[in-house]
């Protein structure tokens, strides 16, 4: 994923009505009008969370007759979540690495402690 892509993705993730949208989506399509309920905005502020995500590539929009269905599109989400979960291994290993010193230096008082 391109890191342009990537901060779109994460700009778009910043905002907890469109991460609303999107859990509402994982459970599958939804019209608009669906997905405007739950929300105190007007049609017009939902479509722009809408384009949004659908700039971002979160979301996608089909047409059926009248119907627009947005669905949730996964490979940008997949490709976030392995972009974090290298951090998440660093930060893991750093926790690790600092635990052993902290016992290291507890050992190290124990035996200065009996020495004196």
């Amino acid at each position: 994923m391109a890191s342009d892509q990537l901060s779109s993705v994460f700009a778009a993730l910043a905002d907890p009505t469109r991460r609303a949208i999107l859990t509402r989506l994982a459970d599958g399509e939804a019209t608009v009008n669906e997905l405007a309920e739950p929300f105190q905005m007007s049609l017009p502020a939902i479509s722009k969370h809408l384009k949004v995500l659908e700039r971002a590539g979160l979301i996608s929009r089909g047409r059926k007759a009248q119907w627009r269905p947005c669905r949730i599109q996964g490979a940008p989400l997949k490709e976030a979540s392995e972009w974090v979960e290298r951090y998440r291994q660093f930060w893991e290993e750093s926790l690790e690495q600092l635990d052993e010193y902290l016992v290291e230096l507890q050992e190290q008082e124990k035996r200065d402690g009996r020495n004196e």
